[in-house]
């Protein structure tokens, strides 16, 4: 394997047990990155940790960590205490039952990583863990010290070997009520529903991700280009901004025609009742105000 692992140890199903690897499925490497200067001389510049109190420089040697047990009192804890805190997870993903991937819902999804086999002694036994898994649409449900802490994951088949997520807790999830509570439910125009629906048929596609592409990480190339040559940096036209839409039923029609999609026919009587309406309503204040 080209990349290094992220974690070793075992992966065991009951009584079998294999050495595995475990590799990051997503990268964070940023194509573009600064430095921080210092503008007056050019040089880069680093950060150091200083006393609180004393506002001295702490020397490697004496940076220790420490839990806050009261005011301004903290219980020192050395590295090599933390390094020697070790349970099952941390050297064994122990799967504890099967779920339907798909009973999972998406929220507590967190990492991607690749499960691999350690080494070639390894392999029949993986082999025969992922192709039960794939045989049977289930992923299994584990947990792993990742980073110094004990994370919740799933496991599943993928091609020649796994694929490990790991989930959040249930803790740390904000239910969608705490946000969606406050959100009205209004009584809706089934035309406009189904002019919608033509519009997300118009626009459908297969997903593709080589076709994303980060359009900001190109402005600030096309800045830094510009800046190597000498030149002003490139001036961008802002977007103007979008606002609610006045007239639902006139922007879902003009999104249809502007994806070459025709609206259904009835749509024209509801258009024609909606001008009616909103005429006589136009019309109201005025006839209010001779009165």
């Amino acid at each position: 394997m080209a990349s290094r692992p992220a974690w070793k140890g075992y992966l065991k199903l009951s009584l079998v047990t294999c050495a595995v690897e475990l590799f990051n499925a997503t990268t964070h490497t940023e194509k573009v990155s600064f430095r921080i200067l210092n503008r007056a001389t050019g040089h880069t510049v680093r950060r150091i940790y200083v006393d609180d109190t004393t506002g001295k420089p702490v020397d490697d040697e004496n940076e220790v960590k420490g839990y806050e047990i009261g005011k301004d009192e903290y219980l020192l804890v050395e590295e090599d205490e933390i390094e020697a805190v070790q349970i099952e997870s941390s050297h064994t993903l122990n799967v504890e039952g099967f779920v339907q991937k798909s009973e999972i819902e998406q929220i507590y999804l967190d990492t991607p990583y690749y499960l691999a086999p350690a080494d070639e002694v390894a392999q029949e036994a993986f082999a025969v863990i992922r192709k039960a898994l794939a045989e049977k649409k289930m992923a299994g449900l584990a947990r792993i010290v990742l980073y110094r802490r004990e994370r919740p994951v799933v496991v599943e088949a993928l091609g020649k070997g796994m694929l490990l997520t790991t989930l959040r807790y249930d803790n740390t999830v904000r239910r969608p009520e705490t946000v969606f509570d406050d959100v009205k439910d209004p009584k809706l125009d089934d035309e406009m529903i189904e002019l919608a629906a033509h519009v997300i048929d118009k626009k459908k596609s297969k997903f593709d991700p080589s076709k994303f592409e980060d359009r900001y990480e190109n402005a600030l190339l096309e800045l830094i280009k510009a800046k190597q040559k000498g030149k002003k940096p490139p001036v961008a036209t802002p977007e103007p901004k979008p606002s609610n839409v006045v007239d639902l039923f006139d922007a879902l029609k003009k999104s249809l025609a502007s994806e070459g999609g025709k609206a259904p026919a009835k749509g024209a009587k509801a258009a024609a009742k909606r001008s009616i309406a909103k005429n006589a309503s136009s019309d109201a204040p005025k006839k209010r105000k001779s009165a």
